[in-house]
C-alpha cells in the first residue's frame, strides 16, 4: 500500500520542524497558539498577504520561504474562509489543502490544528490528519524513472500540533482505519488489468481474513451449482475464470440481521461481442470500482472493530470477446430463475450484480442491501462527476444515504424508479432483457436490478462518474478515488452500529 507519510500528533508547545503550516480565517486572524509560535513572523505574514493579495479564502494558501524569525524552511498559511461556515468534511479538506503544499524532499512538517476562535476539537484535528493522508496518496509503483519536474511520492513525518495529544490520537484511531480502507479501494482501481484479474482480486480480498473477516470464494463450479447463469454468461468469454467473493464481519450480536454491500467487479470490460470503441478503453480497468469500495469498506469496518454484522459480496469477472463469449440474442437463466435476453453484451455489470444480489438477499436476509457499480455512461450525462446516482426502493435508506453523502462530501442524487420504465426492459423472448435502450439508461439499469432484490430494502449507487477519472480535489489526487468507503462507513456508524 502506497502510504509513505507518517502522521502523528504533538502539543502546541513543541518546536515546529521542517515546514510550518498554520490556518487563518478570511480576516487573516490566527489562534492564540499559532500567534505564539509565529511571534514576530506574524507581521511578515501580513505584509506578504498584502503583496500577494491573499485574503484567507477557503483552500487558498500563502507560501513564505525561509521566514525571518522562525527556525523552519517554509511557512505556509492556509485559508479556512469563514470559520462559522465550516462543516465536518471541511476539516478533511483543510488537511488535504495543507498537504498539497508539501513537496517531495521535505522530510518533516508541522501543522498547527487551530483556528482563530479556538483549538480544533480532537475529532477535527483527526480529520485534518486523515485529509493529509488521503491527499498524499500516490500510485506510482510501476514507474522506474521520473520525468524532470514530475513530483515524486512525498515521504515525510507530519506532526499535527493539538491541545490534547491523547484525545487526538484516540479520535484518529478509527479515522486511520477508514483512510486505510479508502487507500485499499484506490489501489485496486488503479492496478492494471494484467495484474488485477478475477482470481487475483479474490486473493486480495481474502487477505481480510487477517482482520477477522470470514471470506468465502466461489469458483466457477460452485457458481454453476448455485445457478448463477447471468454472472457466468459474462465471464465465459475470458480465459480468466470469474469469482464471487463473500466477506463477513461479525462484530454485532449473534443472530442480528447483517447489513449488506454488493459490488460490481468487472476487472476489465471490452464490451464483449458488443465491443467498445478503442478510445479510452484502457479506463475500463476501473470497471470494478464498486467491488473495490466493498473490499475497502469491509477492511475499514473490521479494522476499527465495528459493532455490526456486515456482509460484503463482490462478483469479479472479465468481459472479453472470445469465441466462447455470449452473444446478443442469447438467453441466460439467473440464479433467481428469471430468464434474461442479452441485447447488448456491454450491459454486463447488471448481469453480474443480478446473481450476487439474489444470493445475498436469500442467504443472509439482510436489513438492507446497497450495491455499488460503475454501471452506466448515462449517469455521467445526467450528473457529471460530482454526484453519484442513487436509486432505491426504500425512502428511509435513501434519505440516510443522502444525508451521510452530504456529511462526507461523497454526494448522491436520488433518481427515479417506477413501473413505467419496465416496458423498456420487457423482452419478447425472456422474462427481461438486459438493456432498455438509450433513453433513461441509468434508470432502466436500476429497474433491471430491482427485479433481483425481492422485498429487501435496497439502494443502488451508480458510481461511473465518481469512482475513477473524476476531477482531482483537496483529498484525492489519484485516478481511482475510493469513492463510497467513507460514505458507507458513516452510514453504518450513524444508523446501524450498536452504540457503546
Amino acid at each position: 500500500m502506497s502510504d509513505a507519510v507518517k502522521v502523528g500528533f504533538a502539543p502546541f508547545s513543541a518546536a515546529p520542524r521542517g515546514i510550518l503550516v498554520v490556518f487563518c480565517d478570511d480576516t487573516l486572524k490566527f489562534g492564540a497558539a499559532t500567534r505564539k509560535t509565529l511571534g514576530a513572523a506574524a507581521d511578515l505574514v501580513r505584509r506578504a498577504a498584502e503583496t500577494n493579495q491573499f485574503k484567507g479564502k477557503s483552500g487558498s494558501a500563502l507560501d513564505i520561504l525561509a521566514p525571518q524569525g522562525l527556525k523552519v524552511s517554509r511557512l505556509i498559511v492556509v485559508g479556512a474562509g469563514k470559520v462559522s461556515a465550516l462543516k465536518d468534511n471541511d476539516y478533511f479538506k483543510l488537511g488535504g489543502a495543507a498537504a498539497g503544499k508539501l513537496r517531495a524532499g521535505n522530510d518533516a512538517a508541522t501543522i498547527i490544528a487551530e483556528l482563530p476562535d479556538a483549538a480544533m476539537t480532537p475529532e477535527q484535528a483527526a480529520a485534518v490528519a486523515a485529509g493529509v493522508r488521503l491527499r498524499v496518496y500516490k500510485f506510482d509503483r510501476y514507474k522506474t524513472k521520473k520525468k524532470e519536474g514530475e513530483d515524486a511520492a512525498l515521504r515525510a513525518e507530519v506532526s499535527i500540533a493539538v491541545g490534547d495529544v491523547a484525545a487526538a490520537r484516540k479520535a484518529f484511531a478509527p479515522d486511520a482505519h477508514i483512510v486505510d480502507g479508502v487507500i485499499m479501494a484506490r489501489e485496486l482501481v488503479n492496478e492494471p488489468p494484467n495484474v488485477l484479474y478475477p482470481a487475483e482480486f479474490a486473493r486480495r480480498a481474502a487477505q481480510l481474513r487477517k482482520l477477522g473477516v470470514d471470506v468465502e470464494i466461489l469458483d466457477v463450479k460452485a457458481m454453476k451449482k448455485l445457478g448463477m447463469g447471468a454472472l457466468l454468461g459474462v465471464a465465459q468469454g475470458s480465459t480468466q475464470p470469474g469469482r464471487t467473493v463473500i466477506m463477513r464481519w461479525n462484530g454485532g450480536k449473534r443472530g442480528d440481521q447483517p447489513v449488506a454491500f454488493i459490488g460490481k467487479g468487472v476487472c476489465f470490460d471490452t464490451g464483449g461481442i458488443s465491443i467498445k470503441g478503442a478510445a479510452n478503453m484502457e479506463d475500463m480497468k476501473g470497471d470494478m470500482g464498486g467491488a473495490a469500495c466493498v473490499v475497502g469498506l469491509m477492511q475499514a469496518l473490521a479494522a476499527r472493530k465495528a459493532k455490526v454484522n456486515a456482509v460484503g459480496a463482490i462478483g469479479v469477472v472479465e468481459n472479453m470477446p472470445d469465441g466462447n463469449a455470449q452473444r446478443p440474442g442469447d438467453i441466460v437463466t439467473s440464479m433467481s430463475g428469471q430468464t434474461i435476453e442479452i441485447i447488448n453484451t456491454d450491459a454486463e455489470g447488471r448481469l453480474v450484480l443480478a446473481d450476487v444480489l439474489w444470493y445475498v438477499a436469500k442467504k443472509f436476509k439482510p436489513k438492507f442491501m446497497v450495491d455499488l457499480a460503475t454501471l452506466t455512461g448515462a449517469i455521467l450525462v445526467a450528473l457529471g462527476t460530482e454526484y453519484a446516482g442513487l436509486f432505491s426502493n426504500n425512502d428511509e435508506l435513501a434519505e440516510r444515504l443522502t444525508k451521510v453523502g452530504q456529511a462526507t462530501g461523497e454526494r448522491l442524487w436520488r433518481m427515479p424508479l417506477g413501473p413505467e420504465y419496465d416496458k423498456q426492459i420487457d423482452s419478447q423472448f425472456a422474462d427481461v432483457k438486459n438493456t432498455g435502450g438509450r433513453n433513461g439508461g441509468s434508470i432502466t439499469a436500476a429497474q433491471f436490478l430491482q427485479r433481483f432484490v425481492d422485498d429487501t430494502p435496497w439502494a443502488h449507487l451508480d458510481i461511473a462518474g465518481t469512482a475513477m477519472g473524476a476531477p482531482k480535489n483537496d483529498i484525492n489526487q489519484s485516478w481511482g478515488s475510493g469513492f463510497g468507503v467513507r460514505l458507507l462507513e458513516r452510514l453504518v456508524a450513524e444508523y446501524y452500529e450498536a452504540k457503546k
